[in-house]
């Protein structure tokens, strides 16, 4: 079954267009309803006018509160028959409960590195600046806990050979790219299934 999808992301949207990509191959079985950015910037709605995909900017500045902030998102997506929101390198943490219990085990994040290790926005230069040899990268589920919800999937990569914290950051992103399309897929075809986290 195909299920709906709502991505959120604040940069350059490179997973964002690796699951636009594996949706195009048949790869994965998700259409991407819209697209929610806090950067009016971000490299990500530039993929998402190509594909016609509904962009819904939002911007923190112009709220009062980030809870508030959160509700205001919230009231749009409401709009959509969304099954599943995926963080694709959203760079606010999603405060508001109402939020988080409207979408209630259909919200995944993808993280780079072997969580619980290293949560937070700077994982992959934590892990290199611990001189860990292996990381990788953590799909979970989001909670009300930082990078603490309920993990779904891991894989692990060798970063012994990288010389520094943007070498590890885009050796852990290659693997993004196959695995988060894969276990969207995944959840789509009903081989994973949320709820049992």
């Amino acid at each position: 079954m195909t299920i709906n999808l709502a991505v959120f992301a604040s940069g350059r949207g490179s997973n964002f267009k690796a699951i636009l990509d594996a949706i195009e191959e048949g790869k994965c079985d998700a259409k991407v309803l819209c697209l929610v950015t806090d950067n009016p910037a971000a490299a990500a709605i530039n993929y998402a006018k190509e594909k016609n995909i509904p962009v819904l900017i939002f911007e923190r500045k112009n709220y009062k509160t980030a809870i508030d902030f959160d509700n205001a998102i919230l009231f749009e997506l409401k709009k959509y028959p969304i099954d599943l929101i995926v963080l694709a390198g959203y760079m606010r943490i999603i405060r508001s409960k109402d939020f988080l219990n409207y979408y209630k085990n259909k919200i995944i994040n993808i993280h780079p590195s072997l969580l619980p290790k290293y949560p937070g926005a700077h994982a992959q230069k934590d892990a290199f600046e611990a001189g860990e040899k292996i990381s990788g990268l953590t799909i979970h589920i989001v909670n009300e806990i930082l990078d603490g919800g309920p993990i779904i999937f891991q894989h692990k990569v060798d970063i012994s050979d990288c010389k520094s914290a943007e070498e590890v950051a885009n050796k852990i992103l290659k693997y993004e790219h196959i695995y988060y399309p894969f276990i969207i897929d995944q959840i789509a075809k009903g081989k994973i299934v949320l709820s049992k986290f």
